[in-house]
């Protein structure tokens, strides 16, 4: 049972990318994924999350710039992110776990990063011009 993220990049302002994470050992439609971010000196936060059924959740700061979409038979989770900012410079992570994987994607996001138990690897996201 493993998760692998990957896709980031360095990328200009205003800019786009497309993050990837590859669930394997589990069923997408039976446990939600969803992307933290942690930047240097700062806490992990929730980014955008979706659950087993397909709903989605964004953190207001990304609302309307970033879209999560999944598609189960390929086991992929992806993150589109657009209209980038110097601000969503950070490592983004995708996360799950075997209890908290199953909730609605709002409550998995009111759950704290320390909760979640699997995690894939990372990806650097640099913003800069």
């Amino acid at each position: 049972v493993q998760l692998q993220a990957y896709g980031g990049g360095l990328v200009q302002p205003g800019g786009s990318l497309r993050l990837s994470c590859v669930a394997s050992g589990f069923s997408l439609d039976e446990h939600g994924i969803i992307w933290f971010r942690q930047a240097p000196g700062k806490e992990r936060e929730g980014v955008s999350c979706i659950d087993r059924h397909g709903s989605a959740w964004h953190a207001d700061f990304v609302k309307g710039r970033f879209t999560i979409s999944r598609d189960s038979a390929k086991h992929m989770v992806y993150l589109q992110l657009s209209d980038l900012k110097p601000e969503d410079t950070a490592v983004y992570y995708c996360a799950t776990d075997r209890v908290f994987g199953i909730d609605t994607a709002r409550n998995m996001a009111r759950r704290r990063a320390s909760e979640f138990e699997l995690w894939g690897q990372g990806t650097q996201v640099t913003v800069s011009s």
